[in-house]
């Protein structure tokens, strides 16, 4: 199975290296990866594998969160299925 995370907020130093630490904490592998910053405004975009998460689905979600606000940023993980669900045509 697989998750999407993303990260928004004002661009500075770290904010991949705390989201990829997270996930690497919990079990869960980047597959892809696309970020860009416009003028002061980072956003990315990852696709993670989650079927070795090394905890519940709904703490890893919990945890990003948390580690974002820590960091200033807003990070948000949604699981394929209601991804998929909600982008159904």
């Amino acid at each position: 199975m697989k998750a999407v995370i993303t990260v928004t907020g004002k661009d500075k130093v770290g904010i991949i290296a705390t989201a990829s630490a997270q996930c690497a904490k919990f079990g869960a592998n980047i597959v892809d990866i696309s970020q860009t910053v416009m003028k002061e405004y980072f956003a990315m975009i990852m696709l993670v594998e989650i079927d070795a998460l090394n905890t519940d689905f709904a703490a890893f979600a919990d945890e990003l969160k948390k580690a974002g606000e820590e960091n200033g940023v807003d990070i948000r993980v949604m699981h394929e299925d209601i991804f998929n669900t909600m982008h159904r045509i």
